[in-house]
């Protein structure tokens, strides 16, 4: 057996292993980019080398491979780039400031390093550091709003039940943080942190919270009922950013000039955009949110390469200060 093949098969062990019902020759074809005949007979070589594989047959007559003994498995230990992996995952919500999934990071790599034994863990903690420090590891740059950790973790447990959640919000009209009773739906993340929830003491619309204006949190064990029809992701489509306002809700129209049409093509500016390619080279983007301020400052980093056909007042917004010195696009 070759090396590769080898690696293909202890891949396919810790597949069939891992998923509740198991792997069928499907999974196996689209995982491994094989034709359905040649999953077939990995399922063979996998049955003996691990004797313990059986299968299920669903009501399509279907078989589903489950591998049950998993001992050979966990002798493999963990991978170098494996661990590497689990630390970037770290450093990079460390930067973001998800302390929960840092923290959850956190638990999954000791539980992990903890099954190896003693010289094997500090190898491979020492050669994953090594390899850290020599290739960097991925971050996002750029200017953030700080959050505190100790509101994040209880907003995030608040989501969980969900429960009511209690919060001391400054607004922007307000002198010192005032208490609001909320229902929360769901955190955006961006420049600034948001809390989507529903101020039980105005009405049934679901609000914006910024979570650095959130002085104090406490979560009570008053459980809600969420809309069963609400979509996270739907709800921030209506943006552009993390800022939302109903009023500057419009169809957006941006023309990119045909020296800018390539770098514009590999952006996602928004989840439901349309994209026309212009007979001179040039690319049309449309779509519909809000957050006009949050276009502007978008916009002005192509300089005079973008056209705001739409709307007109972001188009004048940018009026004048679209700079045709800046010939880096973003």
């Amino acid at each position: 057996m070759s090396f590769q093949k080898a690696q293909d098969l202890l891949k396919l062990a810790r597949m069939s292993a891992s998923r509740h019902r198991g792997v069928s020759v499907k999974d196996i074809a689209q995982e491994f980019r094989v034709n359905e005949r040649t999953a077939q007979r990995m399922v063979s070589a996998l049955k003996d080398a691990f004797p313990s594989l059986d299968h299920d047959v669903d009501s399509d007559r279907r078989r589903w491979w489950k591998l049950r003994d998993t001992t050979m498995i966990g002798m493999q230990g963990v991978y170098d780039r494996e661990l590497v992996a689990l630390e970037m995952s770290i450093r990079r919500a460390e930067r973001e400031g998800a302390h929960l999934d840092v923290e959850a990071l956190i638990a999954l790599r000791d539980r992990l390093v903890a099954t190896l034994p003693s010289p094997h863990a500090r190898r491979a903690e020492a050669d994953a550091e090594a390899i850290l420090e020599a290739k960097g590891y991925a971050c996002r740059p750029g200017p953030k709003v700080k959050t505190s950790p100790t509101v994040m973790n209880i907003v995030a447990a608040a989501l969980k039940g969900p429960f009511r959640l209690i919060v001391w919000y400054q607004g922007a009209q307000d002198a010192k943080p005032r208490r609001r009773l909320v229902e929360p739906y769901g955190l955006l993340l961006g420049t600034r942190h948001y809390l989507i929830a529903r101020n039980i003491a105005k009405d049934a619309r679901l609000r914006r919270f910024r979570l650095d204006r959130i002085a104090k949190a406490e979560i009570t064990i008053e459980w809600f009922e969420k809309d069963k029809d609400f979509d996270l992701e739907a709800y921030a489509a209506q943006s552009f950013g993390s800022f939302h306002s109903d009023a500057e809700v419009s169809q957006v129209v941006w023309r990119f000039s045909p020296t800018a049409a390539a770098t514009a093509r590999e952006f996602a500016f928004h989840p439901n955009q349309e994209m026309v390619e212009q007979d001179d080279g040039g690319l049309i983007v449309s779509f519909e949110a809000s957050g006009l301020v949050e276009m502007a400052w978008h916009l002005y980093k192509w300089g005079d390469a973008v056209e705001v056909v739409e709307p007109t007042a972001l188009r004048e917004m940018l009026a004048g200060f679209q700079n045709g010195r800046i010939t880096v696009l973003p």
